[in-house]
Formats: C-alpha cells, sequence, structure tokens
C-alpha cells in the first residue's frame, strides 16, 4: 500500500517565480538578461564575453527560456535571442506585497522605539 503524497500542488504562476527567482540566483544569467536589456543578440555574441564554451551559455540561456525571461528566434543556423519583461513584471509584484510589508513593520518599529525613549 502507498502512503498518500504529502507534496501540496503548487499553481502555475507560482512555479513560474520559482523559474524566474532560480534563473535570476546565477550572476552569469543575470549578466546576459542585462546585455539583452539593450538589444536582442546571437548567441555567438552573447557568448563573446565569458570564459566559457557556447554549449555553457546555451545551458544559461535555456534556463532563462524554462522561466520565460528570454525568447528565442531560429533563422537557419542562426539563434537570436530577445528579453521577456513579463516574469520579471511578475516577479516585482509580488515582491512588492513584501515591501509593503517590510516598510509598515520597519515604520513600526521605528515609532515603538521613539515611543519608548
Amino acid at each position: 500500500m502507498s502512503s498518500p503524497s504529502t507534496k501540496t500542488h503548487t499553481p502555475p504562476e507560482q512555479d513560474q517565480l520559482d523559474l524566474v527567482f532560480a534563473a535570476l540566483a546565477n550572476q552569469t544569467r543575470r549578466a546576459l538578461l542585462a546585455r539583452l536589456g539593450e538589444a536582442p543578440a546571437k548567441i555567438t555574441d552573447l557568448a563573446t564575453p565569458y570564459d566559457m564554451s557556447l554549449p555553457g551559455v546555451s545551458k544559461h540561456l535555456r534556463v532563462l527560456e524554462k522561466a520565460g525571461l528570454v525568447q528565442r528566434d531560429v533563422e537557419g543556423r542562426v539563434h537570436r535571442c530577445s528579453l521577456d519583461t513579463a516574469p520579471l513584471r511578475k516577479a516585482e509584484r509580488w515582491l512588492a506585497h513584501y515591501r509593503t510589508f517590510w516598510n509598515e513593520t520597519l515604520e513600526a518599529l521605528a515609532k515603538h522605539v521613539e515611543s519608548s525613549e
């Protein structure tokens, strides 16, 4: 007899947030996004500043694609990548909720400290 699963179902939007934050956790991927924020680029051009193989850069780009942060267009053998900011906006909205919480908490703490003096 198998035991029931204790894992809860994560809504798809939370799954995407997980992928976005995991993608952003790596310095190279953040740098690739910053470069793509300037203009779309071929993978070979994106790989130029890095001391890693083209497959290594492609692996980072696949993580960014899976998170929805990068779109890839293929024309023959040329792969051109561009930034998709929609997942970043969703992550920013999620962070904004907690920014409000922390601002209110810190304001309450400051008032408490001031009243205790």
